[in-house]
Order: C-alpha cells, then sequence, then structure tokens
C-alpha cells in the first residue's frame, strides 16, 4: 500500500512528516457514494449538487397572525379613527381555497397560512381590536372557543404598505437555484433545507467506520479498580472521540494484552466493521511492543499488496509510527505510539486527515495560523526534528502548556493548539513569531 520509495530502517534514516503523511494521503481514497435517508445522512459528504425543485416558500404567505386586507382599506386609520372591515373568513395554515378578500373587507389569517385573493397585505393582530369591538387586542381567541371571531367586524388602528408582513413567493430559494454543493457537510440546516425542498434521500459518501484498538497488559478501563503497576485506558477515548469529532463513525475496543495472536486476532474480528483501524501502543523497539510482532508481516498472510510498515519519523512526540493495510479489502490501519501526547498528536497529524480524505472532502487539515510566542524562556527542540507542543492560542498570542513530556494528560486537556518548532530551529525565543495548529 506504502507508495514511497523504501526506506532504510536505520536509526539515522527517519521519515519527514510531510513523506509519512504524503505517503498515508495517496494511499487512502473516498468511500463509494450511497443513497441514504435525510437523517441518515447527516454528517456525511454530499456528492452532487442539489437543486430546488420548488420555490420556497412556494406561495406568497402571513408572516404574522393578523389580518389580511387591501392598502386603500386601511390607508390612515389611527386609534382615533379606526378603519371598519368586515371579516369574511378565515385562512389557516394549509389552507387550499383561502376566501377572497373584497373592497371594504378583511380575513383573519395565521402564520404561514397563503395570501387570499384580493388582500394585498397583513395587519399585526396587535394592530386591531381582534374583533372584539374594544382597544387593541394581545392576540387571537381560539377558533375552536370562538368561531365568531372569523367573522363581524374588524377595527384596524394603523394603515400598512402594500406586501407588508407577507413572505413572498420564492423570498428564500427560487426553483432551479443551487441549493446546495457537492462537498457539503450535511448538518441540521443542511438537512432541514433538503426536508424543506421536498427530498427524501440524498446521495452521500458515507461516514468512515473508525476503530479504534488500545494495546498494554497494564491498561485498566476506566471505573475499575487500578492494581499496582496499572494505568488507566485513556488513549482509546480520546481517540475514539477524536475520531467523532472528525466526522467518523467511531468504535473504541478495550485494551487488549501484549500477545500478538490475541491481537492479530482482535483486529482481525474488527475487520467487518472497519473503513480504517487506529491502534495505539506496541509500536517502538521493546520487547512487549506486540503491534510490530503482531503486524509486520501479516499481509504476507492475507493479501498480495497488504501490509504493514513501521517506521520511525522526525518528530517529537510521536517518533515511532506504522501505516498499511490488511484484510481483502486493503483496510487502511495506523499505528500510533502509546504514549498519551504522542498518540493525539500523531493522530491529528495523520489519522484525522485521512479520516477527511475518506469522506471525500478536499479540507483535510486543521487550520494553521502565525503567532507570537508568549513564554517565561526559550523554547528548546531536539535538532533535525519537528517538534509539536501544547499551548493555548488567543488574539494572535499562543502559550505554551506544560512540559515537552508525552505523558502529561492533564497539560494536553488545556491545550488548543500545537506549537510547531520546525526541524532546523533548536531554541525559540520568547516574542518570536510562529506556527500554530489550531485544535480547537
Amino acid at each position: 500500500m506504502s507508495s514511497a520509495a523504501p526506506r532504510p530502517t536505520g536509526e539515522d534514516d527517519l521519515w519527514s512528516v510531510d513523506e509519512h503523511l504524503e505517503d498515508i494521503l495517496s494511499s487512502v481514497h473516498p468511500l463509494e457514494p450511497i443513497e441514504l435517508q435525510l437523517l441518515d445522512a447527516q454528517g456525511c459528504v454530499l456528492v452532487e449538487d442539489v437543486t430546488v425543485p420548488v420555490s420556497l416558500p412556494p406561495f406568497d404567505n402571513s408572516s404574522m397572525d393578523g389580518y389580511a386586507v387591501r392598502v386603500a382599506d386601511v390607508e390612515g386609520a389611527g386609534e382615533e379613527f379606526p378603519a371598519v372591515l368586515e371579516v369574511v373568513g378565515d385562512v389557516a395554515a394549509g389552507a387550499d381555497d383561502p376566501v377572497r378578500v373584497g373592497p371594504g373587507q378583511a380575513a383573519r389569517i395565521m402564520t404561514g397560512a397563503p395570501l387570499p385573493p384580493g388582500a394585498e397585505a397583513v395587519v399585526p393582530v396587535e394592530w386591531t381590536d381582534g374583533g372584539l369591538g374594544e382597544g387593541p387586542a394581545t392576540g387571537m381567541r381560539a377558533r375552536s372557543l370562538a368561531p365568531e371571531g372569523a367573522e363581524g367586524q374588524v377595527r384596524v388602528h394603523r394603515p400598512v404598505a402594500a406586501r407588508a408582513h407577507v413572505r413572498a413567493e420564492g423570498s428564500d430559494v427560487k426553483a432551479g437555484d443551487r441549493a446546495l454543493e457537492a462537498g457539503t457537510i450535511l448538518g441540521p440546516p443542511q438537512i432541514a433545507l433538503l426536508a424543506a425542498i421536498g427530498r427524501g434521500t440524498v446521495k452521500v459518501r458515507p461516514r468512515p467506520r473508525v476503530v479504534v484498538v488500545s494495546t498494554g497488559s497494564e491498561l485498566v478501563q476506566p471505573g475499575e479498580s487500578l492494581g499496582g503497576g496499572r494505568i488507566y485506558d485513556s488513549n482509546s477515548f480520546a481517540l475514539t472521540a477524536a475520531a467523532r469529532d472528525a466526522g467518523a463513525i467511531a468504535y473504541r475496543v478495550g485494551a487488549v494484552a501484549d500477545d500478538a495472536e490475541t491481537l492479530r486476532s482482535t483486529i482481525e474480528d474488527q475487520l467487518i466493521r472497519a473503513d480504517l483501524l487506529v491502534t495505539t501502543g506496541g509500536v517502538s523497539v521493546g520487547a512487549y511492543d506486540v503491534v510490530k510482532e503482531a503486524l509486520a508481516d501479516i499481509g504476507d498472510e492475507d493479501v498480495a499488496g497488504s501490509g504493514i510498515e513501521f517506521r520511525k519519523l522526525a518528530m517529537q512526540p510521536g517518533k515511532p509510527q506504522g501505516f498499511g493495510a490488511i484484510g481483502p479489502d486493503h483496510t487502511p490501519l495506523l499505528a500510533l505510539p502509546g504514549n498519551p501526547v504522542s498518540s493525539y498528536v500523531s493522530f491529528e497529524l495523520f489519522v484525522r486527515p485521512a479520516i477527511r480524505a475518506l469522506m471525500g472532502l478536499t479540507d483535510l487539515h486543521r487550520p494553521r495560523v502565525r503567532a507570537t510566542l508568549k513564554a517565561d524562556k526559550a523554547l528548546r527542540s531536539p535538532k533535525g526534528r519537528r517538534q509539536f507542543l501544547r499551548g493555548r492560542y488567543a488574539d494572535g498570542e499562543v502559550i505554551p502548556v506544560g512540559g515537552a513530556g508525552s505523558h502529561l494528560v492533564a497539560a494536553l486537556a488545556q491545550a488548543d493548539a500545537l506549537i510547531v518548532v520546525p526541524e532546523d530551529l533548536e531554541s525559540v525565543e520568547p516574542g518570536t513569531e510562529v506556527e500554530v495548529v489550531v485544535l480547537g
């Protein structure tokens, strides 16, 4: 699956961050489009332009509860000398054969109801006596309680201009307009628009299914008792949440012990529901780094062209990484380091863009800005490594949060940005302009 040139595995020959990302993105392709019901399409990416088949609104309708009138009949109306009109009936929302309004007449009309023939404007009910023969009304009586309100007389205390309080046909969108462009992510407002123009289904790329597997015999599930030498599994929760935040349907698999055969079996079992697999832990050079042991030659046993390649990157944190494909469908797998900060930074740099590529998006990456470093002392960075430090970004400035340790989860929780220190810098002084990856 890897498209980049083969690399030696020596300590001094490192992949750059950009090379590793390019290798991933050249191998990950958008999922095939499918037709989905509207609510099932939420969060998916539209693959075709949607044209409006019927104008919105499809007819002139009232934006107020009140009375549909002719402008000339209420000209000059006031509190002392109101215009007195004959009420010829009700026009409710959904009416398909409204009454006609002639000279000296008015129709009681509800919000959303079609403007009846002959009427030119709507007078809000608060500008009338509501047909009660008293002062200004505060509302209408329910028809079921007072059916006589749809007849008799109404006094109008204020004039209106033509088309006042009328929503014009096509004032939202007109038939033939483009409602949504291909590439749009369908959120609640877009779903509402599709429903409003009568679309029951829509063609989209489905949300990728991402399975997250954490490894380590030391891991305990949150809520369980914590024994000696054990830690709670935070990585699988962080990465599953991050995958969902990126737009995926994400499944979390409980921590797998440091046993290569168990891990291999677990991953193979998950292939049926995965468009992308993510593992965390077990990719370094220790005696118990089982991900490398379990997956280094799995492609040879499955399908030619599959396989996971483990490599070292010129970055900190996140030096050890793995990438490739497994199973009959060549499902992409990204193997991330096990330290919490390393795994999260690796997700942001490599997994999130892969998820968005599977969705068919072209905007794959978090926004990047330039900001002034606000710190008490210079930032240090290892020579030849691109360092990603946690920070808080606001108003053109970025402040480091926590140290460089890849285990500092509390500091990660306080950060909303990553400060990028390039490979050719070993020190960045306060006041220097730096590149910042905005996470929030």
